[in-house]
């Protein structure tokens, strides 16, 4: 049983740790902390956090480091998180003011969470299976060239250009365009994906009808990529420059990156407490291939749910500063979400 200065003893070694990245030591911690009694005491306090495998003992007759338990019990009990600085802040705010789109707007967010972290960032886009299809536009771009615009009701843009079979006038533009609004606005995604299925199998004869499905095609394409979830991501270099905090190889992690299935899966299940906050340390992470690293991550409101932003690097991070930063962003990237969808 691991008594109140024990804990105490315990936070003072994952902070000096991550500060300095060299094992820890009783007398270091008397220097450091003021405890009120003698490094024999504190060595006491060790040995019980060792019995407790909290930390452990890299190298013979060395100081101790935190084990992934022991970065655990920190975050779960003992982390503290830091507020982030007036230009901490403003820097959150110039970076991802007046992002032209919502792609760009989480790419700044990525790009200003790995530059307040020194971490890999992630961020899961808001969720568009549940939103409704508010627009189509057609816009040509030669007469069997167009140009296909989808909007959703969550923010979700896209743009796609589609050849198509016949040569198309003005007129022929404005059926098309409003046959496939019939179909699909005001329409859910799922239910919008089920009607333009319906209408590629449909032969009417018309004279349209090969541009109507060229165009059907393409939208059910599209549609199927509002559907699935997607994942941004920045600071990937800062791996190769933190390579050596890693116990053992960091190609898991580039392949997690450039695979992103099992850091959606990760996200997506990581378990978040009454704050929105969660964390997912080393060997907990072991399940999907990355028991070397550690990732926080705080949830934030979109238009169609909740999603989640954080960042990834290895287990002896700064918790409270890092978890701090992802809550920031989050917070910020929802007031920017609901300030869109109010203003549409």
């Amino acid at each position: 049983m691991v008594t109140q200065r024990g804990l105490e003893v315990l936070r003072a070694i994952v902070q000096d740790y991550v500060a300095t990245h060299e094992p820890v030591g009783s007398k270091s911690i008397v220097e450091r902390h003021a405890f009120g009694v003698s490094a024999a005491t504190i060595r006491n306090d060790m040995a019980q956090l060792e019995d407790e495998e909290l930390i452990t003992a890299p190298h013979t007759s060395s100081g101790r480091v935190p084990t992934d338990k022991g970065y655990r019990v920190f975050v779960n009990h003992l982390a503290q998180l830091r507020p982030l600085s007036a230009p901490q802040r403003t820097a959150i705010e110039s970076f991802l003011a007046a992002p032209s789109d919502l792609d760009d707007l989480m790419a700044r967010t990525v790009r200003v969470l790995t530059q307040l972290t020194g971490q890999v960032a992630l961020a899961q886009y808001p969720s568009f299976a549940r939103a409704s299809i508010t627009h189509v536009e057609l816009v040509a771009l030669a007469p069997n060239r167009m140009l296909v615009v989808l909007v959703t009701d969550a923010g979700g843009v896209s743009q796609r250009i589609s050849p198509l079979p016949i040569d198309i006038e003005d007129a022929d533009l404005a059926v098309l365009r409003a046959q496939l609004a019939a179909l699909i606005t005001g329409r859910a995604v799922g239910e919008a994906s089920e009607r333009i299925a319906s209408t590629l199998e449909l032969q009417t004869g018309s004279r349209l009808q090969p541009a109507l499905a060229s165009l059907a095609a393409v939208i059910a394409e599209e549609l199927a990529e509002f559907r699935q979830e997607r994942l941004v991501m920045a600071g990937a270099a800062t791996l190769a420059r933190r390579e050596q905090d890693f116990r053992g190889s960091i190609h898991p992690l580039l392949e997690a990156i450039e695979e992103q299935v099992t850091l959606l899966r990760l996200m997506s299940e990581m378990v978040t407490d009454e704050h929105g906050l969660a964390t997912s340390i080393g060997t907990e992470n072991a399940p999907f291939g990355l028991g070397e690293a550690s990732i926080v991550a705080s949830n934030y409101a979109a238009p169609g749910g909740t999603a989640r932003v954080g960042v990834m690097g290895p287990t002896r991070m700064d918790y409270p500063s890092n978890l701090a930063a992802a809550r920031a962003v989050a917070r910020y990237l929802s007031r920017m979400l609901e300030e869109d969808e109010a203003a549409r």
